[in-house]
């Protein structure tokens, strides 16, 4: 039997991993030209589709029956072959929105909702918002009468916020339309974007306090229900739970900060071994971008120069999830950095004794007086990015396997 992801573009769908891990071993992506559509709906082989843009309505002169949810948004993103070798539409994204909604601690009832975006995945959140009993709901598009200028005058008390666009979307993982703290009464923010792990909107809802989460829990709900839809059986909560919490994982870095010659590029090669990840070294990765050893770097540029070409690589580095990165000693003195590692990551602040820290070919670790000064400067960057803190007191090899066990533990893996 065959299942396929149908859509256009589909480089980056994690869907094929979701429904392995949920028990579907034969599910591929299959990327469809608008004119490949038709033919591949009435003459491919297959058992079961999820359907992604921008076909989730294209796809409905083609069936021959669908649900009511289904019909309700206008919207399918699951077909399944019936008995009689018809087709059957159904939208599982709701199913997996509402999961999402829930487990935030995202409630609707009453509330003034508002949607960003005017596409079929704002019509889904929009069928679950009203469904689960809100007060009234809006939509925020470029051209539509509520846009990203007047929404702060025409909706100031919305209650709840849920980004449908793919603003904020690797790779241009650092956007945002949309400044949170322009809505007082807002209660809780909903991001379906899921790469990166934590979007620009994410972020700015959490440091506000507010309940917040991207989008993949949704992605592995809906996947759920449309791989019940496809078995004709239930699969268990606990599966899926599983698939989320490997998901997670595996697309999430392991981020290595501290001092200047703290060990974190020993311990992230380390590290990167026991766990089978790649590993890489930002410092090592910005002399190849540059042609330039950092002191030549410094010295043709001054650290101000410095810094921005790191801020370059950094960035670069972190868009992309699953791997080991060993961060430069002052790469937390930039915002943008901190949310860069954090976007995609999990950071242990690696801690060594001022007087075990190697100083060879670091420019600004010319004395200790300089790294005593550093560290009270650095530190409080440090406290703020980091998770987990780590003494490297020990053997590199012992505090690496005490980092993976601690990733581990936390995923849950």
């Amino acid at each position: 039997m065959s299942y396929y992801l149908i859509g256009c573009p589909l480089g980056h769908s994690f869907s094929p991993e979701i429904h392995a891990a949920l028990g579907i071993k034969d599910y591929r992506l299959r990327e469809l030209s608008p004119e490949d559509l038709p033919g591949f709906l009435k003459q491919g082989q297959f058992e079961g589709l999820n359907v992604t843009i921008p076909y989730k309505g294209a796809v409905i002169p083609y069936l021959t029956e669908m649900s009511e949810t289904a019909r309700q948004i206008g919207a399918v993103n699951t077909i399944v072959r019936t008995a009689d070798g018809g087709l059957y539409g159904d939208n599982t994204d709701a199913a997996g929105f509402r999961k999402l909604a829930r487990e935030t601690g995202v409630d609707f009832q009453g509330k003034r909702v508002l949607i960003l975006g005017t596409g079929g995945t704002s019509r889904t959140v929009s069928y679950v918002a009203r469904t689960e009993g809100a007060a009234d709901v809006r939509h925020v598009s470029r051209g539509g009468p509520i846009d990203y200028e007047n929404v702060y005058e025409l909706c100031p008390d919305a209650e709840v916020l849920v980004n449908t666009t793919p603003v904020g979307m690797y790779p241009d993982c650092f956007s945002s339309r949309i400044d949170l703290t322009r809505f007082p009464e807002l209660t809780g923010v909903l991001d379906v974007v899921y790469n990166p792990l934590m979007t620009p909107l994410v972020r700015q809802a959490k440091a506000l306090g507010l309940p917040a989460a991207n989008g993949l829990l949704m992605l592995v709900e809906q996947a759920r229900a449309a791989q019940e839809l496809f078995l004709g059986r239930q699969i268990p909560e606990q599966v899926m739970r599983r698939a989320f919490s490997g998901l997670l994982a595996s697309r999430s870095n392991l981020i290595l900060i501290g001092m200047p010659g703290s060990g974190k590029t020993t311990i992230g090669r380390l590290t990167a071994e026991l766990m089978q990840r790649q590993f890489l070294d930002a410092d090592a990765a910005l002399v190849e971008k540059t042609g330039m050893e950092i002191p030549e770097i410094f010295e043709r540029y001054g650290e101000e120069g410095f810094r921005e070409r790191e801020e370059e690589t950094v960035a670069e580095l972190c868009a992309k999830g699953g791997r080991v990165i060993a961060m430069g000693g002052g790469a937390v003195l930039r915002e943008r950095n901190r949310h860069a590692m954090r976007m995609n990551g999990r950071v242990y602040l690696i801690d060594r004794p001022l007087q075990q820290l190697d100083r060879a070919g670091r420019p600004l670790s010319s004395s200790t007086q300089v790294l005593e000064k550093m560290k009270e400067t650095r530190m409080p960057y440090y406290l703020e990015t980091a998770d987990v803190q780590m003494d490297n007191v020990a053997e590199p090899g012992d505090v690496a396997m005490k980092i993976a066990e601690e990733f581990h533990e936390y995923f849950g893996d």
